[in-house]
């Protein structure tokens, strides 16, 4: 699909869920990857290697605090060092569940400062060297609820909806820098909806248990109120998308976010 020997792709959040599959995907194509994440010593040299298994012709960890501009700055100065990110995904993102009536402002400062400053912050630091070599892609994972609601989740929805809207600045900011030939600049987001990862089976276990163990129908309980489709992403899906956005045929296909929700935002 993509040729992507010689580039280095940073991938933040990717020693596990979709993070980890968006970076094995981005390593098959023959890309150097950059792996990130608050993470044991085991559990990166897990995402190591597996990501090396993939195909992966180099592979680093870095690790550093989203929320730490200081900690930011050092890890982009690594990867600058180490040949500068060609690809940025950014991925890490936290979540809590919480009412406006509940909410406090340690949650508010910690999920817009992994979600949304974090991102920026990368970006800034990104863009400007991408834009000397005339290529460069920026893959924001956003989320469904960076284009639509829902209740008890004003800080995580606010932090997506900046991420979506940020990312449109920025790709009319680099539109014209490149060329055709070398790939140009883009900037875009994908905002999947409800994906097979470790966070969400615990739910899905409680609702197949109402089904005598069904785990398909359990999925289908859980996604019938927003996901139309009743069927979960898998985090290798995700993974395609980012690639194909880094092809050289992608080049103008910048400042979208591309839902894969089962037509949840299409109600």
């Amino acid at each position: 699909m993509s040729d992507l020997n010689g580039k280095t792709a940073l991938v933040t959040g990717s020693v596990q869920g979709i993070g980890l599959a968006v970076a094995k995907a981005l390593g098959s194509a023959g890309a150097r990857i950059a792996v990130h994440g608050l993470a044991s010593p085991e559990d990166a040299a897990a995402a190591v290697a597996e990501i090396r298994e993939a195909g992966a012709p180099e592979v680093r960890f870095f690790d550093a605090d989203m929320r730490d501009v200081a900690a930011v700055e050092r890890m982009m100065a690594d990867v600058e060092a180490w040949g500068g990110a060609d690809i940025l995904v950014n991925n890490a993102g936290i979540q809590k569940t919480v009412s406006f009536r509940e909410a406090d402002a340690a949650t508010w400062d910690a999920i817009i400062g992994v979600n949304l400053s974090g991102v920026f912050h990368t970006m800034r630091l990104a863009l400007p060297k991408m834009a000397e070599k005339g290529f460069g892609r920026v893959i924001n994972i956003a989320s469904v609820h960076g284009l639509v609601a829902s209740i008890n989740k004003a800080p995580y929805v606010a932090s997506k909806f900046g991420v979506v809207g940020m990312s449109k600045v920025a790709a009319l900011e680099y539109a014209a820098e490149g060329s055709k030939a070398s790939g140009g600049i883009t900037v875009n987001c994908i905002a999947p909806g409800w994906t097979e990862t470790a966070i969400i089976e615990p739910q899905v276990q409680a609702r197949a248990a109402l089904h005598d163990g069904d785990r398909d129908k359990g999925i289908a309980d859980l996604l019938k109120e927003k996901q139309p489709s009743l069927r979960t992403s898998d985090p290798s899906e995700i993974g395609a998308l980012a690639l194909w956005l880094c092809a050289p045929v992608a080049h103008n296909v910048t400042g979208v976010t591309i839902p894969v929700d089962g037509g949840w935002t299409a109600q």
